[in-house]
């Protein structure tokens, strides 16, 4: 299997039958039940299976990934999993954990569930970090080889260039689009300056609530799909909400736990902000890339209005602010 190309609208033949078929391809009875996750990168479903558990099923978009950086992120969990750490891998069937069926690459995982973890609690905080601190001890062990790095290019000056050739800022607001963008690429540029050469290692790299489950028995860490090399902070920023202050409590309480395992490099809070600035300006271009996928119109349907771009440069001179306002810091 190699990289197919890509299609803007990858998912129209990816009929119900076609998922109980590719699910019934690894020899896995299916009995009718399909449910469709919350997923918009890739297609997820909940699979009914003949007196089993259901699992799911998740088929990844044509053209985002090779198959070999989708087995680093599998290894990676699995990885994981073999030192009790509660990542979910995927099934291995035949001796393969990704598979293809009438054109789609997908894998099959166990279902687990969970609710939303309460991050206002300083000891969910404590323990999660608690967490992350093992999986970057795992993730520091070896880089992966395929997948991509978390850099200024990638996430910032690449997206912002998309978004600037493709027409998508409206032509009044186009000025300033492009002058608070730059100031706040500057502003990035600068933290990553004052943070200094830092460590690079495999991470989550979408470590946010909504990727956490939380049981009784403490987080599953779900959705590897965005794991790449980057800074450790980068799993870490996305649990703090609130006012500085606020963030400055929970990141006490998230390095409490993280430093049982791992010691933490504090420069690194200089790049906090700057992480932030970048995911707005990529998660504006990925939104564009993605919008003749039908899913996103539908999901999104505010993206691209005059609002939005007004709430969008808002949002990034607020960012200029907070990087010039200097790192957070362990209350």
């Amino acid at each position: 299997m190699s990289k197919p190309p890509l299609n803007e609208t990858p998912y129209a033949d990816l009929s119900p039958d076609l998922i109980l078929d590719a699910v019934e391809s690894l020899g896995l009875p299916t009995d009718g039940h399909l449910l469709a996750l919350n997923s918009y990168e890739n297609r997820v479903y909940q699979v009914g299976i003949e007196d089993a558990e259901p699992v799911i099923a998740k088929f990844y978009r044509p053209g985002r990934w090779s198959d070999a950086a989708i087995l680093e992120e599998h290894g990676f969990t699995l990885e994981l999993a073999e030192r009790e750490i509660p990542a979910v891998p995927p099934f291995e069937t035949g001796g393969h954990t990704l598979h293809a069926h009438r054109g789609y690459r997908f894998s099959l995982t166990p279902r687990r569930g969970g609710r939303t973890p309460e991050l206002e609690d300083g000891r969910v905080l404590e323990t999660v970090g608690r967490f992350i601190g093992r999986i970057h001890c795992v993730g520091a062990v070896r880089p992966f080889a395929y997948r991509p790095t978390l850099d200024i290019e990638g996430f910032g000056t690449g997206p912002r260039d998309f978004l600037l050739t493709g027409g998508w800022i409206p032509a009044d607001l186009l000025p300033a689009y492009e002058s608070v963008v730059e100031q706040a690429l500057d502003g990035v540029r600068d933290c990553f300056a004052r943070a200094g050469e830092v460590t690079y290692l495999r991470l989550h790299g979408d470590c946010h609530r909504g990727n956490l489950l939380w049981t009784d028995a403490g987080p599953h860490f779900v959705d590897f799909d965005d794991a790449r090399m980057g800074p450790a902070v980068q799993d870490l920023w996305m649990l703090l909400s609130g006012d500085r202050p606020d963030m400055s409590r929970q990141l006490a309480d998230v390095l409490a736990g993280y430093e049982d395992f791992r010691d933490f490099d504090h420069r690194e809070l200089h790049l906090m902000e700057a992480l932030r600035t970048l995911r707005q300006i990529h998660y504006a271009a990925w939104l564009a890339r993605r919008w003749r996928d039908p899913a996103f119109p539908a999901a999104f349907p505010w993206f691209g209005t005059q609002h939005y771009w007004q709430d969008h440069i808002l949002a990034l001179r607020e960012q200029i602010a907070a990087m010039q306002e200097g790192p957070l810091w362990a209350a």
